[in-house]
């Protein structure tokens, strides 16, 4: 496994629209492996294969239930809402508020290529419609309701 670098968002490959994924193979899995261990180290919950410049439909998210893969994924069902701050690793040290569905039901496949279907709410949900967004070449910030803050290297210390 190797950690890779993470593109912030003046890279204009952001703003690209992933491909499907049509090869499940040992390549694929060196690069979930790799997307679990970069997101890891840089205490993200959530890795769109695209922020490490592979343009691929493939993220993965974990908010304390281990790291989940999704592969060609798609929104099945969206249900309420919820308005939260959001940050981004693509975005270091900026967050806002955005409005995201508060219940999310999305079907993928594994990396083995078998297709699944999940029901997912809160933190959990607002991560896959996050990661959906950097699929479809999206950042959170195109989304922010009023203004985007920006962390300071003191407010990181306390």
């Amino acid at each position: 496994m190797a950690i890779r670098n993470i593109r912030v968002d003046s890279d204009p490959l952001l703003r690209k629209t992933s491909k499907p994924v049509i090869k499940f193979d040992d390549s694929l899995h060196v690069l979930l492996d790799d997307m679990a261990e970069t997101m890891g180290e840089a205490e993200g919950v959530g890795l769109a294969a695209i922020q490490i410049g592979i343009l691929k439909r493939i993220f993965i998210v974990d908010v304390g239930e281990g790291v989940i893969e999704f592969i060609n994924p798609t929104i099945l069902k969206e249900e309420g809402e919820q308005i939260g701050d959001e940050g981004c690793l693509s975005v270091p040290k900026r967050f806002g508020q955005v409005k995201r569905p508060n219940i999310v039901t999305i079907s993928a496949q594994d990396r083995f290529g078998t297709e699944f279907e999940i029901t997912r709410s809160e933190l959990f949900a607002r991560a896959i419609c996050h990661e959906m967004d950097h699929l479809n070449g999206k950042i959170f910030t195109d989304l922010v309701i009023g203004e985007i803050f920006k962390i300071t290297d003191e407010e990181e210390i306390e």
